[in-house]
């Protein structure tokens, strides 16, 4: 394990990472305070996401539903990280953007994209981080061509990606094209915050964005 420190319906979304430009809410505790180390999460209630949260995703333009697969995936596996989560279920508020996982230890999937193994760019994200510990994509960005990630389908199949590249952008130059254009093969995109943590603003500089298409 290495730990380090749709098509068309998406051609014109935007990726914003609540982590990344949207400030913690009203009476939160700061990333690194005493209080964020030590509170626990409530079993009853989720906690909110802090500072280094996956966030939302702006409202797709959907020019045309994309074909899609009956099964939905429940698990990401990502031995190089040892990342084995299930999948939250993700989806627009009433403000059209797209909520973030609940858990900080779980991804999510984007529901109204693509199914993963489907063709097409099939969206994943989590957090990196929160104010009670890490997050289930911490290491996302150490990822390098070659590692393989896992996606276990409600039919019990899996579809194996292999990672083709990832990037570490600025969200003001986050390459939309690149990331949710029509795609010839079926590819997975998996996204959280990184960068610098800018206290002033109260959240990460950076996406990061982790390309993979499909081998098996």
């Amino acid at each position: 394990m290495r730990v380090a420190a749709h098509t068309a319906a998406l051609v014109a979304a935007l990726l914003l990472l609540a982590g990344c430009s949207g400030a913690p809410e009203a009476g939160a505790p700061d990333q690194g305070s005493p209080d964020a180390a030590s509170t626990a999460p409530s079993p009853t209630a989720p906690v909110t996401p802090g500072p280094g949260a996956a966030g939302a995703l702006q409202d797709p333009v959907s020019a045309a539903a994309p074909a899609r697969s009956s099964v939905v995936p429940e698990r990401v596996v990502i031995p190089a990280l040892g990342v084995d989560s299930a999948l939250e279920s993700l989806t627009r508020d009433g403000t059209g953007w797209i909520q973030p996982p609940v858990a900080v230890d779980e991804a999510g999937w984007y529901r109204d994209g693509v199914v993963p193994g489907d063709i097409g760019p099939a969206v994943i994200a989590g957090h990196v981080d929160s104010r009670i510990g890490p997050g289930v994509f911490l290491d996302l960005a150490s990822l390098v061509p070659g590692d393989t990630v896992d996606v276990v389908l409600s039919d019990g199949s899996t579809r194996t990606f292999a990672v083709t590249g990832s990037v570490t952008v600025p969200k003001e130059d986050f390459p939309t094209e690149d990331v949710y254009g029509p795609q010839p093969t079926a590819q997975l995109r998996l996204i959280t915050c990184g960068g610098v943590f800018d206290d002033s603003y109260g959240h990460y500089v950076d996406n990061v964005v982790v390309s993979a298409e499909r081998v098996a």
